[in-house]
């Protein structure tokens, strides 16, 4: 079993003491959250991109580059590079670019991203969207394997021979496809022969097996060898403290902020099922003593297949954060 560490780069004052870190400082985190988990044995780190607040990942290339100079051994993975919104001609341009510059460390999820401001900034509709990821793919695709391409789309300037540069350094570049409740990015991925990532934001273990299920029976059904399919599952959130109480109390301000916030900002209210007492939804946000968490994330293991599992920590506090990472680690490897 592999273990990812991710980072969507929110920027928010800290529930509890209502400090706003400057945007320099909260990067800086980053960058050390980086080097720590290639020091405890983490597998893989992961920054994703959003173009709306309150998160400034909204150039993971540039965020991952200085990882992959600050770092030797970690791979770096995208989480995910909304191909939806991106030109596939200069994503591919960047990403070739961060593969040479990490000499060969990089793995992209892909999806189509979400959040209406991020697509009324790029003119996205919800009705084009999944053209839009499915076309940008496919011509990512075809770049990264093809010193010439040739391609009718109709969301950009058609190819017409095309030459792109540099040339990618790994032949080719593993692309995964992120999917939190989509079928149609899990039908992309499996037509592809494509690995998943299913990203558990909110809610049981339960939808996100039986996505993962249609993902293996989709791979059948287009010809692939069972043997290669490759699955990833993501926590739907992670704090770890010496006790499960301790993680609960500091857990609560983190979530009530939340809910103050998309009240505030007029975004998506969670449902009924999600506003219920913190204590009640142990079971699906990852909160909790190091044997409790680690018990849970094996769960999440057996239940999706998963081959590898992708965590984020809750908390604001930088201290928690890394304090939470060295737990996991330290139980996980007792086990």
């Amino acid at each position: 079993m592999k273990f990812l560490a991710i980072t969507l780069i929110a920027h928010r004052p800290d529930p509890v003491t209502g400090v706003l870190k400057s945007t320099h400082e909260r990067f800086r985190e980053v960058l050390d959250n980086a080097q720590l988990a290639e020091e405890l044995g983490f597998d893989g780190f992961g920054v994703g991109e959003r173009h709306e607040r309150p998160f400034i990942s909204s150039s993971p290339t540039v965020v991952l580059s200085h990882v992959a100079a600050l770092t030797r051994r970690i791979r770096l993975f995208t989480a995910v590079t909304t191909l939806s919104l991106l030109d596939p001609v200069r994503a591919y341009e960047d990403y070739a670019t961060l593969d040479h510059l990490s000499g060969g460390r990089l793995d992209l999820v892909i999806g189509k991203g979400n959040g209406t401001a991020q697509r009324e900034l790029f003119h996205v509709t919800p009705e084009d969207q999944w053209d839009r990821n499915a076309e940008s793919y496919e011509v990512f695709r075809q770049l990264w394997r093809q010193d010439k391409v040739t391609a009718k789309t109709r969301f950009r300037p058609e190819l017409t021979d095309a030459e792109v540069w540099p040339r990618p350094y790994q032949q080719p570049v593993r692309v995964w496809h992120g999917s939190a409740t989509s079928k149609e990015s899990v039908d992309l991925a499996a037509r592809y022969g494509d690995p998943l990532f299913s990203a558990n934001v909110t809610h049981p273990i339960e939808p996100y097996a039986e996505l993962i299920d249609h993902y293996r029976e989709r791979w059948e059904h287009y010809g692939h060898d069972p043997a290669r399919i490759a699955v990833g599952a993501g926590s739907a959130g992670l704090h770890v403290a010496r006790t499960s109480q301790e993680a609960l109390d500091a857990y609560r301000p983190v979530f009530e902020s939340n809910l103050a916030f998309q009240r505030e900002h007029g975004l998506p209210e969670w449902s009924e099922e999600d506003r219920e007492l913190v204590q009640d939804r142990l079971d699906t946000r990852f909160v909790g003593s190091p044997g409790r968490v680690a018990d849970q994330l094996e769960q999440l293991r057996d239940a999706t297949g998963a081959d590898e599992l992708l965590v984020t920590t809750i908390t604001h506090d930088h201290t928690a954060r890394v304090r939470s990472y060295e737990l996991l680690a330290e139980e996980w490897g007792r086990r």
